[in-house]
């Protein structure tokens, strides 16, 4: 059942609270106080969303002994273990320009999809310091190499990509380089990374936990999570020409550059392993913390229960504080006008407070408004929707 509404207001009548910081009770399961400008402090559990597997108290959990197929079992109830393979397509995020821009190797290979001719750059000019794919009308690819300035190879037709026999090849990007396993393809202005399953998770775990610092379990448990999440996104897809994103909207992405050797051996050691329900990957949502609860998902194998090992002493977002202004409110939500009262309901009913918010109501001079427990926390920045207000 969930809890109660909190009740938090700010008005021209100081009252208790702002003399003593204590809330007032005025009505079961909510708090009433009346100050004349306000301090907000939110106390708060968790980082992330909540759902399935908590990162650091998995950690904390290899570091009593548990195993990762312990682990994962614990947080995705009612799942088989089943196995996965086949590439997977990632959007390359970072790349916002239409053409490829990749480094010379030894290798080093483009090849055009409509015609599957391919040719090996290292052999057809020596003395080039970078080659790239730029899409044209009609349907075509612009193949370049660049030595003191750009110069046309030749022009395919169809998509062009470039691949290195395996081997790591540097993309240039607008910020900077990283490089990736597998095949880069220049597709509909976008740059998409296609690689198997496994090498594509090697760049992924050092991304998700901390893969200089922590247990080997923890890392194969986020490993069998992220191969998971990959396989059913894989099922389906954001796009027709690319699968996932390599952004904190699906699971982070770093490619070549980012792997780790700890985190590379989980990854081969629990490799293919993946969780499934109905035979199908299950969709294994992981965040960095539960706060000591985890929340209820959209799947039954994602139910909210307790988290005990979320509270170890490595953990800095088990408990967090954050304090704000009242007008930091109210120019995130302008519509509202003098900011006057705060309202917390829907809560999950699960932990400190009554557990994780589900709505905020703000009034003020100017009229009411209401927002989603996410969208509150995202807009303030705040690390979850588990928390509790208080005036000063």
């Amino acid at each position: 059942m969930p809890a109660l509404p909190t009740l938090l207001t700010t008005g021209l009548t100081a009252g208790l609270l702002a003399l003593t910081g204590t809330l007032v009770t005025a009505e079961p399961g909510s708090d009433d106080s009346k100050v004349s400008a306000a301090t907000i402090t939110i106390r708060g559990h968790g980082f992330g969303h909540g759902h399935g597997l908590s990162q650091y108290d998995a950690e904390g959990a290899a570091r009593r002994g548990k195993s990762y197929r312990q682990i994962v079992n614990y947080y995705y109830p009612g799942t088989r273990w089943g196995r996965a393979a086949g590439d997977v397509k990632v959007l390359i995020s970072a790349d916002r320009t239409s053409d490829v821009v990749v480094g010379p190797r030894a290798g080093l290979t483009v090849r055009a999809r409509r015609s599957g001719q391919s040719w090996n750059l290292t052999k057809a000019k020596r003395g080039a310091k970078r080659w790239r794919s730029t899409p044209l009308s009609g349907g075509r690819s612009e193949i370049e190499f660049k030595t003191s300035g750009w110069h046309r190879w030749r022009v395919v037709g169809g998509d062009a990509e470039f691949t290195a026999g395996g081997k790591p090849i540097r993309l240039y990007l607008p910020s900077g380089s990283v490089q990736y396993r597998g095949v880069l393809r220049s597709v509909n202005n976008d740059t998409v990374n296609i690689l198997p399953l496994d090498a594509y998770l090697k760049g992924v775990v050092p991304r998700e936990v901390i893969a200089s610092a922590w247990h080997q379990q923890a890392l194969r448990a986020q490993a069998t999570a992220a191969r998971t999440y990959a396989a059913y996104e894989r099922r389906e897809p954001l796009a027709g020409h690319y699968q996932i994103c390599d952004t904190t909207q699906c699971q982070v992405y770093g490619g070549y550059s980012a792997e780790y050797p700890t985190s590379n051996t989980a990854v081969d050691a629990t490799a293919h392993q993946i969780l499934t329900k109905s035979g199908k990957p299950a969709f294994t949502q992981f965040s960095a913390s539960s706060g000591g609860w985890t929340s209820a998902g959209s799947f039954s194998y994602l139910p909210a229960k307790p988290d005990k090992y979320d509270g170890w002493s490595g953990n800095p977002y088990h408990s967090w504080k954050v304090t704000l202004a009242d007008r930091n409110l109210e120019r995130e939500w302008p519509a509202i006008g003098n900011l006057r009262s705060i309202r917390v309901s829907g809560r999950d009913g699960h932990g400190d407070w009554g557990g994780r918010v589900g709505t905020v109501t703000l009034r003020g001079s100017g009229g009411r408004v209401t927002v989603s427990g996410d969208d509150f926390r995202s807009r303030l920045g705040l690390r979850s929707t588990w928390f509790t207000l208080r005036v000063s």
